[in-house]
């Protein structure tokens, strides 16, 4: 089956279980469809470059999916009928890469830098 990584955003207001719990609705819409979730992160609460539907943060989610196409398409579908849900991105890979994304070792190789700072 094709491989697929999705990023999607879902409105600031929500809290963060109410967005953890939008990831857990589209696996099980994969799921229906035949697909599954070979991995999700949750990267959190982020400024964006400008204004969606007049909200200037949002929730940023990570799937790594492997689906065929009718399940991606119906769990796109899915997401742009969703009220909670700004934006989506979807992109077709040849292969997963392994580990953390690359949001995920940003966030750890800060708090390295952090550290050696305060020791100077």
């Amino acid at each position: 089956m094709p491989l697929y990584e999705h990023v999607f955003i879902s409105r600031q207001d929500l809290s963060t279980a109410q967005a953890e719990s939008l990831v857990e609705h589209f696996s099980t819409v994969l799921a229906d469809n035949g697909g599954n979730v070979v991995e999700s992160e949750y990267w959190g609460v982020k400024t964006m470059a400008y204004k969606i539907n007049k909200n200037r943060k949002g929730h940023y989610a990570f799937l790594k999916t492997d689906a065929p196409s009718t399940a991606i398409q119906e769990m796109e579908r899915l997401m742009g009928l969703h009220d909670d849900v700004m934006r989506v991105l979807t992109i077709k890979v040849d292969a997963h890469e392994e580990g953390p994304s690359v949001q995920m070792q940003k966030k750890d190789d800060r708090d390295g830098r952090r550290e050696r700072r305060s020791r100077d």
